[in-house]
């Protein structure tokens, strides 16, 4: 899997690695206490939006969350949370997504797609005890400093702003934003503006997923390193 899709489905699954703990790759997500996100995460059916990120070295990258379906899980209500994200090296964006039990913000499954991929693939998910561990460890690192209006692209809201307790962190998040509320993040290595807000938003993985085949997507990697797009 390339380390962008990786990084953004560590944020969303997560919901804990910084940057730096994931190959300094995609958003951080990681400023809440679990009881705050799932109060803000409000899944609306094809709604979403998008967001560029200013990395350290000057290089720009896509990230795109949006809620493309409702589902059950064992009974519960559920959403498929889409995720797209492009690395430094190609405009095409890599997609997951992953499916989410609203009232308890937990995630059951995940179904990547590489771009040039006929099929979507279902990946395991089990985190181990030592990375449940290091999520609440680094959730008890962020604290709420108040509201404040912020301006990005997308336009001005009045929002929560968190920091992390190094100083090291800070993210803005309103209600009136879906999926997941963010509205800018800024850390040591980038900083990520919300661009425009999605609506009609469809499902970019379709078909039938396979399970998961390590050799598969491996090949799948190479394939891309060695032959990136650029547009």
């Amino acid at each position: 899997m390339k380390r962008t899709l990786l990084g953004a489905l560590v944020f969303c699954a997560c919901v804990a690695a910084s940057p730096a703990a994931n190959a300094q790759v995609g958003g951080g997500m990681n400023f809440f206490h679990k009881p705050n996100i799932a109060d803000i995460f409000h899944p609306v059916v094809g709604s979403g939006a998008s967001y560029e990120q200013q990395h350290k070295d000057g290089t720009k990258t896509t990230l795109e969350m949006t809620i493309v379906a409702r589902d059950t899980f064992e009974g519960k209500d559920a959403y498929w949370f889409e995720v797209g994200h492009n690395d430094k090296n190609s405009t095409d964006l890599s997609y997951a997504k992953l499916l989410i039990t609203k009232d308890d913000f937990e995630f059951h499954k995940i179904i990547v797609m590489m771009p040039g991929s006929p099929t979507p693939m279902e990946m395991p998910f089990n985190p181990s005890q030592q990375s449940k561990e290091k999520i609440k460890d680094n959730l008890e690192k962020w604290h709420k400093v108040g509201a404040e209006p912020v301006t990005v692209p997308a336009g001005t809201f009045l929002c929560d702003h968190w920091a992390k307790d190094d100083g090291k962190g800070d993210v803005w998040v309103s209600s009136k934003i879906t999926p997941m509320g963010m509205v800018k993040e800024v850390d040591e290595n980038s900083t990520m503006v919300l661009v425009k807000t999605i609506s009609g938003a469809t499902d970019h993985i379709t078909g039938t997923p396979q399970k998961f085949d390590p050799q598969a997507l491996r090949q799948q990697i190479m394939q891309q390193m060695q032959h990136p797009k650029n547009q």
